[in-house]
């Protein structure tokens, strides 16, 4: 599609995060630079990048403008953002806006409710998936999350801040921890490579043998694999000292894949990383928290359930983040919503809800709707 004409969308509001202790930004002063060449105009709430390190001065050199108030930064034509918006933010939606974030659906109906009650148009950015299968904007958080995971389950194993006691790494005559990891996507690939390299004794099992081939090849057997069923689940968590969960269905809620009853079975003070949390999770026992009060213990087990994980380092993330969603958010502005979805089938999984309905079929099925064809509507 030639991008010569004027933009379908002409402005892009860039509002501060709500969500709790979630200190990044949509968008970096490059990003907006990118927009303003190609005739969108970019308004930035005031602060809004403060807790990643960005300045409004970067962003007004950059060829933005500073608006005061969160409700300036929605009223533009299209918004972008990192998390899914919070119920104070619902009454920003409308059916004239296309928003463009990290949305959850299945993990957050009311979102979803919202959305369709305002007949926004939304694109999600865990859901735009290349024809490979791949999540290009859903993968440079996930490498961010499974990074930090062994390292908040480092944390969390020291014995003040609950846990058994154990480094991961060991030392001579000490075995060092085990960890095992469920997934070898992003997350689990991430994490397991970090967990090698505290000298950890890391186990990854996943249900594709490909994945598992491919983390045995490039590790030469440094890292142990398993073929993932309840079984092998079973045995693995039992002796674990921190467990990961990278279980992740694209659009769909994570699948559960540890148990009630395994989570009993694990020792005393070992500690659960729940990095599927923003899509229900995948233990049993997940319940949502959040970096200022970020654990909780359950039959005997400390969990650590951040539905946020890369908001920990919002520098980092925030430049990892608008790499791969900017060329996504020019498209849809220089062509729309539904003009990008027709020219780009990436896109096309990308749109959640249009006029009112939902528009991916998977995110519709696991909230128990159909989805229909968003250019019929």
């Amino acid at each position: 599609m030639s991008s010569s004409a004027a933009p379908v969308i002409s402005t892009v509001g860039v509002p501060t995060e709500v969500k709790t202790a979630e200190h990044r930004v949509a968008l970096t002063p490059d990003g907006v630079r990118d927009l303003a060449a190609r005739g969108v105009h970019v308004h930035v709430q005031a602060g809004a990048g403060e807790g990643a390190s960005i300045h409004d001065d970067d962003y007004v050199a950059a060829g933005a403008t500073i608006v005061p108030t969160a409700a300036d930064a929605w009223a533009q034509e299209m918004v972008v953002k990192v998390k899914e918006p919070k119920e104070e933010e619902f009454q920003y939606l409308r059916e004239d806006l296309t928003l463009f974030t990290y949305l959850h659906l299945a993990a957050y109906p009311a979102v979803a409710d919202a959305l369709l009650a305002a007949k926004t148009t939304s694109v999600a950015y865990e859901t735009v998936q290349l024809d490979d299968g791949s999540l290009p904007l859903l993968a440079p958080m996930s490498e961010v999350a499974g990074r930090l995971a062994p390292q908040m389950g480092a944390h969390f194993l020291e014995r003040h801040a609950g846990g058994r006691g154990v480094l991961m790494g060991g030392v001579p005559g000490v075995s060092p921890a085990r960890v095992v990891v469920l997934g070898a996507g992003n997350v689990g690939w991430s994490s397991a490579v970090i967990a090698a390299g505290m000298e950890a004794e890391v186990t990854v099992l996943d249900r594709n043998l490909d994945r598992l081939r491919y983390v045995d090849q490039i590790h030469k057997g440094r890292i142990s694999t398993l073929a993932s069923n309840q079984g092998s689940i079973e045995r693995t968590v039992v002796e674990a000292d921190l467990v990961i969960g990278a279980v992740l269905v694209a659009g769909g809620r994570a699948p559960v894949v540890v148990t009630e009853d395994m989570v009993r079975s694990m020792k005393p003070r070992s500690v659960i990383v729940d990095v599927a949390v923003d899509q229900g999770g995948c233990i049993a026992t997940t319940r949502e928290t959040t970096h200022e009060d970020p654990i909780y213990e359950q039959h005997g087990v400390v969990h650590y359930a951040v539905g946020n994980m890369p908001g920990a380092v919002p520098h980092t993330s925030t430049y990892a983040l608008t790499n791969a969603t900017l060329p996504f958010q020019l498209e849809v502005a220089l062509f729309g919503a539904l003009g990008a979805a027709r020219g780009n089938e990436a896109l096309m999984h990308g749109l959640n809800t249009h006029a009112g309905a939902h528009t991916n079929q998977v995110v519709a099925e696991s909230l128990g709707a159909t989805a229909v064809d968003p250019f019929a509507v």
